[in-house]
Protein backbone atom coordinates (compact mmCIF):
# COMPACT_ATOMS: atom_id res chain seq x y z
CA UNK A 1 0.00 0.00 0.00
CA UNK A 2 2.93 2.30 1.04
CA UNK A 3 4.82 1.51 -2.59
CA UNK A 4 0.89 2.31 -4.03
CA UNK A 5 0.54 5.81 -2.37
CA UNK A 6 4.29 6.88 -3.12
CA UNK A 7 3.93 5.78 -7.02
CA UNK A 8 0.68 7.84 -6.82
CA UNK A 9 2.21 10.88 -5.37
CA UNK A 10 5.22 10.20 -7.94
CA UNK A 11 2.46 10.32 -10.71
CA UNK A 12 1.21 13.42 -9.20
CA UNK A 13 4.49 15.24 -8.82
CA UNK A 14 5.26 14.25 -12.90
CA UNK A 15 1.64 15.71 -14.36
CA UNK A 16 2.48 19.34 -12.02
CA UNK A 17 5.73 19.75 -14.01
CA UNK A 18 4.55 18.72 -17.16
CA UNK A 19 1.64 21.22 -16.85
CA UNK A 20 3.98 23.91 -15.92
CA UNK A 21 6.17 23.09 -18.60
CA UNK A 22 3.54 22.96 -21.38
CA UNK A 23 1.57 25.72 -20.03
CA UNK A 24 4.18 28.54 -18.64
CA UNK A 25 4.32 30.16 -21.82
CA UNK A 26 0.77 31.32 -21.65
CA UNK A 27 1.18 32.10 -17.87
CA UNK A 28 4.38 33.98 -17.82
CA UNK A 29 3.36 36.32 -20.74
CA UNK A 30 3.68 39.76 -19.21
CA UNK A 31 2.88 43.78 -20.21
CA UNK A 32 5.46 44.54 -22.13
CA UNK A 33 6.24 47.60 -24.72
CA UNK A 34 9.42 48.58 -26.16
CA UNK A 35 9.50 52.55 -26.61
CA UNK A 36 12.18 55.08 -27.66
CA UNK A 37 13.42 56.75 -24.70
CA UNK A 38 14.81 59.53 -26.34
CA UNK A 39 14.55 61.34 -29.66
CA UNK A 40 15.18 64.46 -31.97
CA UNK A 41 12.97 66.07 -33.73
CA UNK A 42 12.77 69.74 -36.18
CA UNK A 43 10.05 71.41 -35.21
CA UNK A 44 7.88 72.11 -37.90
CA UNK A 45 8.50 68.73 -39.23
CA UNK A 46 7.64 65.30 -38.34
CA UNK A 47 8.67 62.63 -36.11
CA UNK A 48 8.29 59.14 -35.76
CA UNK A 49 8.14 57.24 -32.50
CA UNK A 50 8.73 53.30 -33.05
CA UNK A 51 6.52 51.06 -30.57
CA UNK A 52 6.27 47.32 -30.34
CA UNK A 53 4.19 45.76 -27.74
CA UNK A 54 3.01 42.35 -26.05
CA UNK A 55 0.16 41.23 -23.84
CA UNK A 56 -0.84 38.09 -22.00
CA UNK A 57 -3.10 35.82 -23.54
CA UNK A 58 -2.98 34.73 -28.16
CA UNK A 59 -2.49 37.25 -30.78
CA UNK A 60 -5.65 39.31 -31.50
CA UNK A 61 -6.57 41.50 -34.25
CA UNK A 62 -6.65 44.67 -34.47
CA UNK A 63 -10.64 45.14 -34.28
CA UNK A 64 -10.26 43.70 -30.98
CA UNK A 65 -7.39 46.21 -29.50
CA UNK A 66 -7.12 49.94 -29.08
CA UNK A 67 -3.88 51.55 -28.90
CA UNK A 68 -4.31 55.07 -27.35
CA UNK A 69 -1.29 57.54 -26.49
CA UNK A 70 -0.98 59.65 -23.14
CA UNK A 71 0.67 61.81 -20.92
CA UNK A 72 3.26 59.86 -18.05
CA UNK A 73 1.45 61.41 -15.36
CA UNK A 74 -2.25 61.45 -16.99
CA UNK A 75 -4.09 59.27 -18.65
CA UNK A 76 -6.94 61.04 -19.67
CA UNK A 77 -4.87 63.94 -21.35
CA UNK A 78 -4.63 61.91 -24.96
CA UNK A 79 -2.29 62.66 -27.79
CA UNK A 80 -3.72 59.82 -29.58
CA UNK A 81 -7.23 58.01 -29.67
CA UNK A 82 -8.88 56.45 -32.53
CA UNK A 83 -12.25 58.24 -31.07
CA UNK A 84 -10.63 62.31 -32.16
CA UNK A 85 -13.29 63.84 -29.66
CA UNK A 86 -11.13 62.74 -26.99
CA UNK A 87 -7.17 64.10 -28.35
CA UNK A 88 -6.16 67.26 -26.74
CA UNK A 89 -6.63 70.31 -28.95
CA UNK A 90 -3.62 70.99 -29.54
CA UNK A 91 -2.55 67.54 -31.25
CA UNK A 92 -5.54 67.01 -33.20
CA UNK A 93 -5.08 66.18 -36.66
CA UNK A 94 -1.46 65.94 -36.04
CA UNK A 95 -1.04 61.99 -34.75
CA UNK A 96 -1.44 58.59 -36.30
CA UNK A 97 -1.16 55.41 -35.36
CA UNK A 98 1.50 53.64 -38.37
CA UNK A 99 1.62 50.53 -37.02
CA UNK A 100 -1.05 47.55 -36.88
CA UNK A 101 -2.13 46.23 -33.35
CA UNK A 102 -2.63 43.22 -34.22
CA UNK A 103 0.84 42.82 -35.09
CA UNK A 104 1.76 44.69 -31.78
CA UNK A 105 3.30 47.13 -33.82
CA UNK A 106 2.30 50.91 -31.76
CA UNK A 107 4.06 53.25 -33.81
CA UNK A 108 2.95 56.72 -33.85
CA UNK A 109 3.60 59.40 -36.32
CA UNK A 110 3.40 63.02 -35.15
CA UNK A 111 3.49 66.33 -37.63
CA UNK A 112 3.90 69.77 -37.95
CA UNK A 113 6.17 69.31 -34.49
CA UNK A 114 5.65 71.77 -32.21
CA UNK A 115 8.08 73.00 -29.15
CA UNK A 116 4.98 71.86 -26.61
CA UNK A 117 5.79 68.39 -28.08
CA UNK A 118 8.12 67.54 -25.62
CA UNK A 119 6.03 64.37 -24.25
CA UNK A 120 6.41 62.13 -22.35
CA UNK A 121 4.27 60.06 -24.75
CA UNK A 122 3.33 56.84 -23.22
CA UNK A 123 1.30 54.16 -24.45
CA UNK A 124 -1.85 52.04 -23.37
CA UNK A 125 -3.14 48.75 -24.73
CA UNK A 126 -6.81 47.57 -24.36
CA UNK A 127 -8.62 45.08 -25.33
CA UNK A 128 -11.99 45.36 -26.18
CA UNK A 129 -15.31 42.93 -26.15
CA UNK A 130 -16.37 41.67 -29.38
CA UNK A 131 -19.92 43.37 -29.07
CA UNK A 132 -20.30 46.52 -28.09
CA UNK A 133 -16.56 47.79 -28.62
CA UNK A 134 -16.06 48.16 -24.97
CA UNK A 135 -13.10 47.94 -23.10
CA UNK A 136 -13.04 45.08 -20.77
CA UNK A 137 -10.66 44.22 -17.73
CA UNK A 138 -7.54 43.80 -20.08
CA UNK A 139 -5.95 47.15 -20.55
CA UNK A 140 -2.25 48.13 -19.51
CA UNK A 141 -0.49 51.88 -19.71
CA UNK A 142 3.20 51.38 -20.07
CA UNK A 143 4.24 54.53 -17.78
CA UNK A 144 7.73 52.93 -17.35
CA UNK A 145 8.42 52.77 -21.21
CA UNK A 146 7.93 56.70 -22.75
CA UNK A 147 9.28 58.91 -25.07
CA UNK A 148 10.45 62.14 -24.86
CA UNK A 149 11.37 64.36 -27.60
CA UNK A 150 14.51 66.50 -27.79
CA UNK A 151 13.54 70.02 -29.89
CA UNK A 152 15.80 70.91 -33.23
CA UNK A 153 14.62 74.43 -34.27
CA UNK A 154 17.53 74.44 -36.94
CA UNK A 155 17.69 71.87 -39.83
CA UNK A 156 20.99 69.42 -39.81
CA UNK A 157 23.37 70.18 -42.68
CA UNK A 158 23.58 66.88 -44.95
CA UNK A 159 26.93 65.13 -44.78
CA UNK A 160 29.22 65.55 -47.87
CA UNK A 161 31.81 63.04 -48.84
CA UNK A 162 32.88 63.89 -52.41
CA UNK A 163 35.71 61.65 -53.59
CA UNK A 164 39.55 63.14 -52.92
CA UNK A 165 40.69 62.59 -56.74
CA UNK A 166 37.68 64.01 -59.51
CA UNK A 167 40.18 63.29 -62.86
CA UNK A 168 38.71 65.03 -65.91
CA UNK A 169 36.83 62.69 -68.62
CA UNK A 170 36.18 59.54 -65.77
CA UNK A 171 33.22 58.67 -63.97
CA UNK A 172 33.61 60.20 -60.10
CA UNK A 173 31.13 59.42 -57.48
CA UNK A 174 29.58 61.74 -55.09
CA UNK A 175 27.08 60.92 -52.06
CA UNK A 176 25.22 63.45 -50.01
CA UNK A 177 23.51 61.86 -46.82
CA UNK A 178 21.10 63.42 -44.10
CA UNK A 179 19.79 61.56 -40.92
CA UNK A 180 16.71 62.04 -39.52
CA UNK A 181 13.64 60.67 -37.58
CA UNK A 182 10.26 61.14 -39.72
CA UNK A 183 10.54 57.95 -41.53
CA UNK A 184 7.16 58.70 -42.72
CA UNK A 185 8.26 61.62 -45.14
CA UNK A 186 12.08 61.04 -46.45
CA UNK A 187 13.64 64.47 -46.73
CA UNK A 188 14.55 65.47 -50.38
CA UNK A 189 17.89 65.47 -51.68
CA UNK A 190 18.77 67.99 -54.31
CA UNK A 191 21.86 68.59 -56.37
CA UNK A 192 22.96 71.48 -58.01
CA UNK A 193 23.96 69.62 -60.85
CA UNK A 194 23.15 66.31 -62.50
CA UNK A 195 19.87 64.57 -64.08
CA UNK A 196 17.60 61.75 -62.79
CA UNK A 197 19.32 58.75 -64.20
CA UNK A 198 22.73 60.69 -62.56
CA UNK A 199 21.36 60.46 -59.13
CA UNK A 200 20.47 57.21 -57.11
CA UNK A 201 18.53 57.28 -53.56
CA UNK A 202 18.93 54.84 -51.02
CA UNK A 203 17.00 54.92 -47.59
CA UNK A 204 18.48 53.14 -44.21
CA UNK A 205 17.03 52.51 -40.93
CA UNK A 206 19.31 53.31 -38.13
CA UNK A 207 17.86 52.06 -35.57
CA UNK A 208 16.48 54.11 -32.31
CA UNK A 209 13.89 55.86 -34.68
CA UNK A 210 16.61 57.16 -36.56
CA UNK A 211 16.63 56.89 -40.19
CA UNK A 212 19.47 58.00 -42.85
CA UNK A 213 18.56 59.39 -46.99
CA UNK A 214 21.32 58.98 -48.81
CA UNK A 215 21.81 59.94 -52.12
CA UNK A 216 24.69 59.42 -54.40
CA UNK A 217 25.13 61.65 -57.84
CA UNK A 218 27.68 60.07 -60.49
CA UNK A 219 28.88 62.25 -62.93
CA UNK A 220 31.70 62.92 -65.71
CA UNK A 221 33.75 65.87 -65.12
CA UNK A 222 34.80 68.50 -67.58
CA UNK A 223 37.78 70.84 -67.61
CA UNK A 224 35.14 73.43 -67.08
CA UNK A 225 34.17 71.90 -63.42
CA UNK A 226 37.39 72.47 -61.98
CA UNK A 227 37.09 75.44 -58.99
CA UNK A 228 33.18 75.54 -59.75
CA UNK A 229 30.89 74.70 -56.36
CA UNK A 230 29.05 71.78 -56.22
CA UNK A 231 25.68 72.33 -54.07
CA UNK A 232 23.73 69.23 -51.93
CA UNK A 233 20.37 71.11 -50.33
CA UNK A 234 18.17 68.69 -47.88
CA UNK A 235 14.41 69.73 -47.84
CA UNK A 236 12.77 68.56 -44.83
CA UNK A 237 8.84 67.49 -44.37
CA UNK A 238 7.35 70.70 -43.13
CA UNK A 239 9.57 73.43 -45.23
CA UNK A 240 12.52 73.74 -43.52
CA UNK A 241 15.85 73.16 -45.38
CA UNK A 242 19.72 72.83 -45.50
CA UNK A 243 22.76 73.09 -48.05
CA UNK A 244 26.38 71.99 -47.48
CA UNK A 245 28.60 72.72 -50.31
CA UNK A 246 32.35 72.04 -51.66
CA UNK A 247 34.54 73.31 -54.70
CA UNK A 248 35.26 70.66 -57.04
CA UNK A 249 39.27 70.13 -57.66
CA UNK A 250 39.48 68.61 -61.21
CA UNK A 251 42.38 66.67 -62.13
CA UNK A 252 43.24 67.18 -66.08
CA UNK A 253 44.15 64.43 -68.05
CA UNK A 254 47.71 64.45 -69.37
CA UNK A 255 47.72 65.66 -73.16
CA UNK A 256 50.76 65.58 -74.53
CA UNK A 257 49.68 67.19 -77.91
CA UNK A 258 52.07 70.40 -77.28
CA UNK A 259 54.76 68.18 -77.64
CA UNK A 260 53.60 65.34 -80.53
CA UNK A 261 52.39 67.60 -82.95
CA UNK A 262 55.91 69.43 -83.60
CA UNK A 263 57.38 66.28 -83.74
CA UNK A 264 54.85 64.96 -86.44
CA UNK A 265 55.21 68.34 -87.96
CA UNK A 266 59.20 67.77 -87.81
CA UNK A 267 59.20 64.29 -89.16
CA UNK A 268 56.58 65.62 -92.31
CA UNK A 269 58.74 67.80 -93.07
CA UNK A 270 62.27 65.86 -92.97
CA UNK A 271 59.97 63.00 -95.36
CA UNK A 272 59.73 65.58 -97.54
CA UNK A 273 62.85 67.09 -97.89
CA UNK A 274 64.35 63.75 -97.93
CA UNK A 275 62.32 62.82 -101.22
CA UNK A 276 63.07 66.12 -103.23
CA UNK A 277 66.43 65.58 -102.73
CA UNK A 278 66.30 62.17 -103.43
CA UNK A 279 64.51 63.05 -107.00
CA UNK A 280 66.96 66.25 -107.68
CA UNK A 281 69.72 63.33 -107.72
CA UNK A 282 67.85 60.79 -110.09
CA UNK A 283 67.31 64.42 -112.38
CA UNK A 284 71.45 65.27 -112.26
CA UNK A 285 72.03 61.64 -112.97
Amino acid sequence: TTTFRRMDHDRKIMMCLILAVVFSPVFGQTWEATVVKTIDALVGSCVVLPCTFNHPGSQLPSSRLRGIWHRKDDKNEMFYHEDETKIQDSFKDRTKLLGHLGQKNCTLEILQVKDHDNGPFCFRIELVEKDDNKPNSDKFSFVEQCAEIRMLHDAPKPKLRPLKTIVQGKPSTVTCSIRHTCASHWPEITWSRGSKDEINEVHRDINGGIWETESILVFIPEEKDDHTDLTCTAKFHGGKSSISTFTLNVKRTDNYNHIIIPIVAIAVTALIFGLLCVLMVKKYK
